[in-house]
């Protein structure tokens, strides 16, 4: 059965990504439907560009009134289709002979951070990331730069109710570990061998009850009592490292 489906981003009209990283990974991904290309003609001349996509030589001001203030487009702005809907159920199917590990973000909702796991995501060869459908950011460019390319590569699931979705992925042979600086045991502890799915709240508010109690256990990362705590994405990457260098069955 295919759950977690999530609803069409069209309505959010077709997003507009900037950047060479951003870009380029847009133009390389087949999923993808670049519709229009905008860019420098030193930028543009680089480029291999497929004859059917528009393109439109501007000047670096003008591209600037097409991105946000300050956006660091380098001389390239693309305007895109949000890629196809991703089902929990297809992406679980994915790694049942893998032992990669999942990132579930409960109501994490600044594009930059989404944008920078989206990056880790790739980096440590995680399954996908599962996001809330109204308690996360849509596909954006603010998105695509700060994942540097990974928005193409990691598939990027929406589910409506969360506490299903992690009952859905415990049934997939998940052991599902959320992070939370509560916990009295280290991720180190309580990871083991088999498929993790980390689990990360947002900024400030951290891990609702309701998805802690979805999980098989509570761990936080053994940092200094200097800090209160670490930036999710941060937090993020350093359980992904931990996932991807922990002892392997039969190592």
């Amino acid at each position: 059965m295919k759950r977690g489906h999530r609803p069409s981003q069209q309505a959010h009209g077709r997003p507009r990504f900037w950047g060479r990283h951003a870009v380029l990974a847009a133009l390389a991904n087949p999923e993808r439907t670049v519709r229009k290309i905008w860019g420098t003609r030193e930028a543009l001349t680089r480029l291999d560009l497929p004859p059917v996509i528009p393109v439109t030589y501007c000047d670096a001001a003008d591209l600037g009134r097409l991105v946000p203030s300050d956006a660091p487009h380098q001389g390239l702005v693309v305007e895109v289709d949000p890629l196809e809907d991703v089902w929990l159920g297809e992406l679980l199917e994915r790694g049942v002979e893998q032992n990669r590990p999942l990132v579930v973000l409960d109501q994490v909702t600044d594009p930059h951070n989404v944008g920078a796991i989206l990056r880790s995501a790739a980096a440590f060869d995680a399954l996908g990331i599962v996001t809330q459908d109204r308690h996360a950011p849509p596909e954006s460019g603010t998105v695509a730069r700060a994942a540097s390319g990974a928005l193409e590569l990691v598939p990027w699931v929406r589910v409506v109710n969360l506490a299903r979705a992690l009952d859905e992925i415990a049934e997939a042979g998940f052991w599902r570990i959320g992070l939370t600086g509560a916990a009295t045991r280290t991720l180190d502890d309580v990871m083991g061998t088999a498929k993790v799915a980390l689990v990360l709240g947002a900024e400030g508010e951290g891990l609702r009850h309701n998805s802690a109690a979805h999980c098989d256990e509570l761990a936080k990362l053994p940092i200094s009592p200097k800090v209160e705590s670490l930036n999710v994405s941060n937090a993020a990457a350093i359980a992904l490292y931990a996932a991807a260098t922990r002892p392997q069955v039969g190592g």
